[in-house]
């Protein structure tokens, strides 16, 4: 059984550090295989600049405010961190996954195998919620099935919060992760012509088996990979081969009420297609000075109320359209966006540009 287990702040930080490393010698491979939703062959490099976001958060060390032993507070940071600054389909669904899985570990100062369990299926609901039409044999498939055989492992195991139960929840979840990346092929018609599994899958199969590294003081286990289809080096980049995907992706944050950002979603969906819509943070207090000057201040009984329906939190905002302009013009008609990004789906995204800069800025 593993020696070296530790579960506290700094295994978190270790994890998403290897998580970075480990995404940066496979964004290649996985931008190969990356054909679904569209073949623009990024899927790699979105996750790895993702993560690295997410990683850099800690890279001055401690802030003065932050609670250092707290587990939760510490993904929380990474958690903004990723969302700030999350790259494509993958790189925002990695970053609502690692906001989801902060919640249930806040205030804790080490991670077992039932806050395990319910961190993940945190996150993986989370996640399946955060896009308007979530598809099976995705890396949403791979995070549920992780989710579900934590939570199995947890329930034989009684609950039991020692390390050794911990290292048997982790070991379940990325083998779990494993059979669903197998599992991908066959789920989608596009993956099975091409005879490759998903490449976010194996993306957050990494990233699992990352966490199990730095939590077990264990080595990656490179053999999680052997046989996966597409996955081989000598295999072509199957991505290239694939049609030119017509249309942009367009990317904001943006605050919202809750009314409002169920409206954006719903002409979103209308306009295009991979729609994701995530909180970023905590709810902004209502109060600004044209919302105060618009209040009833003779002490309403309905001023709760009121405050509930003004309150707006920050989203992250990720769609898939044919031009951006119209798109643009439906989240602008909202509220005011910033860092809105335009880029070709049918050209791969340059790591070395900043974000915004692969195609116009608005």
């Amino acid at each position: 059984m593993q020696t070296k287990i530790a579960a506290n702040t700094h295994a978190m930080k270790r994890w998403l550090g290897k998580a970075e490393t480990t995404l940066g010698n496979h964004s290649d491979r996985l931008n190969a295989i990356n054909i679904f939703p569209v073949a623009d062959g990024d899927t790699g490099t979105n996750l790895y600049l993702t993560v690295r976001s997410a990683a850099a958060a800690f890279a001055g060390g401690s802030t003065a405010d932050e609670p250092v032993n707290d587990v939760g507070a510490v993904l929380a940071a990474a958690g903004q961190a990723a969302m700030e600054q999350a790259r494509g389909n993958s790189g925002t669904l990695f970053a609502v996954f690692l906001c989801a899985l902060a919640e249930p570990l806040a205030g804790h100062t080490r991670l077992s195998a039932p806050l395990l369990a319910t961190a993940l299926n945190r996150a993986q609901i989370r996640a399946w919620s955060a896009l308007s039409e979530p598809v099976p044999g995705t890396m949403l498939s791979v995070l549920e099935a992780a989710a579900r055989a934590a939570g199995e492992c947890d329930t034989a195991h009684n609950g039991d919060d020692s390390n050794q139960a911990l290292g048997l929840a982790l070991d379940a979840a990325v083998n779990a992760a494993l059979d669903a990346v197998v599992q991908t092929e066959d789920q989608l018609a596009p993956l099975h012509a091409a005879h490759v599994v998903d490449a976010g899958g194996v993306g957050m199969l990494l990233i699992l088996d990352c966490l199990r590294s730095a939590v077990l003081g264990e080595e990656l286990q490179d053999e999680l990979l052997d046989g996966l289809h597409g996955y081989d080096l000598q295999d072509p980049h199957i991505h290239a081969g694939m049609p030119d995907d017509d249309g942009v992706e367009v990317m904001c944050t943006i605050s919202l009420s809750p009314l409002a950002a169920a409206t954006l979603r719903q002409r979103l969906d209308e306009l295009g297609d991979s729609v994701i819509m995530s909180q970023v943070g905590s709810a902004i207090q209502a109060g600004s000075a044209s919302q105060v000057g618009s209040r009833n201040d003779a002490g309403d009984d309905d001023d709760d109320d009121e405050d509930a329906a003004e309150a707006s939190y920050r989203w992250r905002v990720h769609v898939h359209v044919p031009e951006a302009e119209p798109a643009v013009a439906v989240i602008r008609s909202l509220g005011d966006p910033t860092d809105i990004s335009v880029s070709q789906l049918s050209m791969p995204r340059d790591p070395g540009l900043p974000a915004g800069q692969h195609g116009h800025e608005y």
